[in-house]
């Protein structure tokens, strides 16, 4: 399967939990910023070079790319000042959050 397609069902079924934890701010594939399907992208990549590495290791690939682009930890996600409240170590982060990164990690090892 093409790696866009994978980023593709990872956002969607990102969304999907979200919406199913009340959480309604994440947009349509189609509809996403080109930086958000951009790093989906870039995580599917990182899976697929790395398929034995722990699940933390692909949000600490996330927040080091998000570190480099100028983010920073905030309170609230706020893409204009570029800052986001999982930029913490992934044993810090909620387990809503975590299972977020779960999720992924079981999309791409079952579409690779």
């Amino acid at each position: 399967m093409k790696i866009d397609l994978i980023a593709m069902v990872c956002h969607e079924a990102n969304r999907a939990w979200c919406e199913g934890n009340n959480d309604f701010s994440q947009k349509k594939w189609e509809d996403a910023e080109i930086w958000q399907q951009e790093a989906a992208i870039a995580g599917v990549k990182f899976r697929l070079e790395n398929p034995d590495v722990p699940v933390s290791a692909t949000h600490n690939d996330w927040m080091a790319n998000k570190l480099a682009d100028g983010w920073k930890y905030g309170p609230n996600k706020n893409m204009e000042i570029k800052t986001h409240p999982c930029l913490i170590p992934f044993d810090d982060l909620p387990e809503y959050e975590k299972k977020k990164d779960y999720l992924f990690q079981a999309i791409v090892k079952a579409l690779k």
